[in-house]
């Protein structure tokens, strides 16, 4: 059996539990809707923390959960979440399993509630700019289904194909044209949820309120821990008129990150803003003989013409003095044509090797030292062959700085090298001032830092799990919640 070869399993279901559950589960959502088959479980058992990818491909397995259900409505969320809340048994939600820090995997085994038949498009409200969705609705039928009706969500994460809304809230994601269009927690509206005992929470459909805390907001990037999200109402935009693109190469890191924090400052909003270092530039684009040995920075300007033409212009502009050597539009074209291709990992992974991409916040003043600083902690560990970044997200405040690392242990098992590479990249960043994650989340992994990151904020984060979830029933281990026993730092 598949418990038999977990790696980090706390807990399962005794016989008698698991029988008792599987009963009255199957008289709540019907017989085809709960599953105790192996098959099942360990398609649910993980997600794309590089981790538990490495155990799989061993034949081993984070752990498995004792059973799936799939619900079709938040009625019979809520009267699963009731009958778990009732038996003590835990409830580990599931999009898509494209997370990337062990978010979704049901630590002490219980239920996995896969949300993916909760997959509709409830309302189009195109007068008020809002659509309200379903949390299992796939993130490229969701934006396909607004592109047909005339819209766009704004919302392009590198796995948006594989990757569903429900998740995105949970971790508080970002899609590629953040600076335009904002990270999820901006667009969002309302949201609907099931908290542990089975109650059901809803916010109102309106632009702002001062009605005191929301608590259906609260839930944004609580991957989980706190309610499971039944249904959501997100801002939408009218389909583009138009796109500029345009690129170009700087010398150094540091300039070209002060000629973005200048665009910036004017109020300038281009979609997309991303500056690559000398490796990544020679590794994307390997056409742009300009940007041999040099950092490539790439615009894309969508929307209003006019605006468009404005925000062009001032892009443009600004790069050029700042000494960038103008590389047109088709490294921006080719970064389009790759954007969501994510096969390197898997492939590095066959061939042996340990990878992983670490993304942070920075404001502008740390922005080059937090690169520098990270990059040099990793490489400076033996076995460590790459660790190459770009910045992937601007704002007026500072910048996303996303890290990719490679490499093979020397010597050590690979656990051990993959706790080494994280320790001393996270320790880079918090010593420099920067934030431990911009939209990856924290899940199981991440949060072995949580209370680096929070200090005292963490334990009244704890006080509220408690208060809306006293039995602890809902995505255990996560979110530095609680130490996992099997996981420590």
């Amino acid at each position: 059996m598949a418990e038999n070869r977990t790696v980090i399993q706390e807990k399962s279901l005794s016989d008698d539990l698991l029988h008792e559950m599987t009963s009255k589960l199957q008289k709540i959502v019907g017989e085809e809707r709960v599953s105790v088959k192996e098959i099942d479980r360990l398609s649910t058992c993980r997600d794309f923390w590089p981790m538990a990818s490495i155990w799989f491909m061993e034949g081993r397995f984070p752990s498995v959960p004792d059973l799936i259900v799939w619900p079709e409505n938040t009625e019979e969320v809520s009267a699963i979440m009731a009958l778990a809340n009732e038996k003590g048994v835990p409830v580990t939600p599931y999009g898509e399993g494209s997370g990337t820090l062990g978010g979704s995997i049901a630590l002490r085994g219980g239920i996995v509630l896969d949300m993916k038949k909760m997959n509709r498009v409830k309302k189009l409200d195109g007068e008020n700019q809002m659509v309200t969705v379903e949390p299992g609705l796939n993130g490229s039928l969701y934006e396909e289904y607004l592109n047909r009706q005339g819209y766009t969500g704004g919302h392009f994460p590198q796995s948006i194909r594989c990757s569903s809304v429900g998740g995105w809230l949970a971790c508080r994601a970002a899609g590629q044209f953040s600076t335009r269009y904002g990270k999820i927690e901006d667009m969002l509206v309302s949201l609907e949820a099931v908290l542990a005992d089975g109650t059901v929470i809803k916010g109102r459909d309106v632009p702002r309120t001062s009605t005191g805390p929301r608590l259906d907001h609260f839930l944004l990037g609580s991957e989980g821990t706190l309610g499971i999200i039944t249904e959501a109402t997100l801002t939408i935009w009218p389909y583009p008129e138009k796109r500029a693109m345009s690129s170009f190469a700087f010398d150094t890191m540091d300039v070209a990150l002060e000629a973005i924090r200048k665009i910036m400052r004017t109020g300038a909003r281009p979609a997309v803003v991303r500056l690559y270092d000398y490796v990544e530039t020679s590794y994307h684009f390997p056409e742009a003989e300009e940007a041999e040995d040099r950092c490539m920075l790439i615009f894309l300007i969508e929307g209003n013409e006019k605006i468009v033409d404005a925000e062009n212009d001032i892009c443009t502009s600004l790069a050029r003095e700042h000494g960038g050597v103008d590389c047109g539009e088709e490294p921006v074209k080719h970064w389009l044509e790759r954007r969501f291709n994510v096969s390197l990992a898997s492939k590095m992974f066959r061939q042996g090797a340990v990878l992983d991409t670490i993304e942070v916040t920075s404001n502008w003043h740390n922005a080059f030292e937090i690169y520098k600083n990270m990059q040099a902690a990793m490489i400076g560990i033996e076995g460590v062959a790459l660790a190459s970044g770009h910045y992937s997200h601007v704002y007026p405040e500072g910048a996303c700085l996303y890290i990719t690392t490679m490499g093979t242990p020397p010597d050590e098992d690979k656990e051990a090298f993959y706790r080494r590479l994280w320790n001393v990249a996270m320790e880079a960043c918090l010593s420099q001032g920067g934030a431990i994650s911009h939209h990856h989340g924290v899940g199981l992994h991440r949060g072995q830092w949580m209370e680096s990151e929070h200090g005292e904020g963490l334990n009244a984060l704890r006080s509220i799990k408690k208060a809306l979830d006293p039995k602890g029933i809902i995505n255990p281990g996560k979110l530095g919640m609680e130490e996992a026993e099997k996981w420590p730092k």
